[in-house]
């Protein structure tokens, strides 16, 4: 009989050391299934926050182009009216040459503007993707045996 108590209590062990084993898989696979979720949910809302960066920038530089086309479009019509207002040809050759320049000048300052408008965007747009990106690279070394 003590053979028989002992199988039975190896048995016992056995089974006691199956199920803890399966539940601690178990309890592995839900944590996974948990961290994956909020992984991805992380990504939805740097996803998000990007969405929202990029419409504001674009609204602000809708509103910048505006600005500078309501801007010309005056000085085009005061230019106008004093082109009408010269005497002879050299004058007109004159003011001709100073609204070019003048508007040349101008065209040059605002690329300049959009330019630095637009990177500004860029880096402001991708940095919670960036942070994304980062985040993926981190997990996959962490994953690797």
């Amino acid at each position: 009989m003590p053979n028989a108590k002992n199988a039975a209590k190896k048995v016992e062990t056995l089974v006691d050391d199956a199920q803890k084993a399966a539940t601690e898989g178990y309890e592995k696979i839900a944590k996974g299934f948990e961290d994956v979720a909020a992984f991805n949910q992380d990504n939805i809302d740097a996803l998000v926050k990007s969405s929202g960066v990029a419409v504001k920038a674009a609204e602000e530089m809708n509103a910048e182009w505006m600005s500078f086309s309501k801007k010309s479009m005056q000085e085009g019509v005061a230019a106008a009216k004093e082109m009408t207002s010269v005497k002879s040809v050299p004058e007109f050759v004159e003011k001709q040459a100073d609204l070019a320049k003048a508007s040349f000048d101008a065209f040059v300052k605002q690329s300049a503007r959009f330019n630095e408008m637009y990177l500004a965007a860029a880096k402001d747009v991708f940095a919670p993707l960036s942070h994304r990106a980062s985040a993926t690279a981190d997990m996959a070394k962490n994953l690797r045996p």
